[in-house]
């Protein structure tokens, strides 16, 4: 953008307080002005368009350390900024991991110097996320680290996960469990349902989530400490999240968009691009997830964006990775499937992610004079087919080429400065 001034023209601004169609008008990294006929150094058509607070991920696979033929950092985050997201937490299952302070600061350095949202690093629970010796989370703390996860490897160990929670509320930071006690899921490559049946390949129950659900939802109340579930599926865990909430308990939950729009059945023709941790469920999860999210007990979509190299996607399904793609199409997906008022989407997608991440203060702030000027205006009624090949991110496994959905990102600005105009990513 450059030195002066930026407007945002002709737009329905949407956020926590409401709507009402005003320009907006950003200098400095802030909001400077909202009313009308504003002027500026650079205008940004927004006709038609709904002009938000910018997203915020809880849920991101940037491979970067060790993966970079999968992804990095700076296409990681070129891909979330055309997705609308001004904020992502970088998961800490890289080679090495997120449990030293050197790596976390590399990535947060990383995020910086691609300039295109705010990388927020995750930290490990357990050294090398073993499961065996809690990681440095006070040193990781210290440095700003808010959520720390083994995710792809849940805490087994019920003992080491209640000292966890123990020290993690006393440091005030947020633990994120990625739910799977998994001596019931070895060798499974799918949901263990009617489809895993007939293909006759091993299956993950649903159970295996759930267990894992209920036992920290439990420490959870015997700590006093908060927990945040990742990427919830099964109509079980959300009627445990829902009970737990309803009782007052510290616990929040996110939901995947892959979640809400697709189903194991998928898997018929064995196609790895439909294999997931944890897996498609069935259609009654499905709508249980949605559900969910509707009535508040799931407070946040999350992508659980994750990439891979072609050549291990593209091998047998018992063999290939799970994971897939999901920054670019997470706000279609879920305009396009969850029937839901737009402000409830933003919600989902914004402020609610923002305060569980711990960047409130920054990220999903309302549009007014004087705030944060990270935004993400969208076209809520446009249609779009996805393609594989015109996604930012280096990998290609997104589940949804050729699929025709609704709504997408026409510019974000993030710290005043516009990074998509357009669709096109400025760097």
């Amino acid at each position: 953008m450059g030195l002066g001034s930026t407007v945002i023209k002709g737009g329905t601004v949407l956020d926590q307080r409401g709507e009402k169609r005003v320009d907006v008008r950003i200098e400095g990294g802030l909001v400077t002005e909202v009313g009308a006929a504003l002027q500026g150094d650079r205008m940004l058509d927004a006709s038609g368009c709904i002009v938000s607070p910018g997203f915020v991920d809880l849920h991101v696979h940037l491979r970067e350390p060790g993966r970079e033929e999968a992804e990095t950092i700076e296409t990681g985050s070129r891909a979330a900024a055309r997705g609308g997201f001004t904020a992502i937490v970088a998961m800490p299952n890289t080679e090495p991991p997120h449990d030293s302070l050197a790596v976390v600061e590399m990535v947060r350095r990383l995020g910086v110097q691609a300039g295109l949202c705010e990388v927020l690093p995750s930290g490990c629970i357990t050294i090398n996320r073993a499961g065996e010796v809690l990681a440095p989370m006070a040193e990781l703390a210290a440095a700003g680290v808010h959520i720390f996860t083994d995710d792809g490897t849940g805490v087994q160990d019920p003992l080491l996960m209640r000292r966890a929670l123990e020290y993690g509320k006393s440091l005030g930071i947020l633990l994120a469990q990625h739910c799977e006690v998994s001596r019931l899921t070895e060798g499974a490559v799918m949901h263990e349902g009617g489809c895993c049946a007939r293909l006759g390949v091993p299956g993950w129950p649903s159970v295996a989530e759930e267990l894992m659900v209920f036992r920290d939802i439990e420490l959870s109340r015997l700590t006093g400490a908060p927990i945040h579930f990742l990427h919830l599926s099964t109509a079980k865990s959300v009627d445990l999240v829902r009970g737990a909430k309803a009782e007052g308990l510290r616990v929040t939950a996110e939901a995947a968009p892959h979640h809400f729009t697709l189903t194991d059945d998928l898997l018929n023709g064995f196609d790895p691009i439909f294999k997931v941790n944890p897996p498609l469920r069935e259609l009654t999860d499905v709508l249980a997830v949605k559900r969910g999210l509707a009535d508040g007990t799931i407070d946040a979509i999350a992508t659980d964006h994750a990439p891979h190299a072609p050549e291990l996607k593209e091998m047998p399904l018992d063999q290939a990775p799970p994971g897939m793609l999901g920054l670019e199409t997470s706000l279609a997906l879920s305009i396009s499937e969850l029937g839901l008022d737009l402000q409830q989407v933003v919600a989902l997608l914004s402020w609610q992610p923002a305060a569980i991440a711990g960047v409130a203060d920054r990220h999903g702030r309302p549009i007014e004079v004087g705030e944060p000027a990270n935004i993400t205006v969208f076209d809520p009624n446009l249609a779009w087919t996805v393609s594989a090949a015109g996604l930012a991110s280096k990998s290609r496994n997104t589940p949804y080429a050729g699929r025709t959905v609704r709504g997408k990102v026409r510019h974000t600005v993030f710290g005043g400065t516009a990074v998509v105009i357009d669709g096109e990513a400025q760097r």
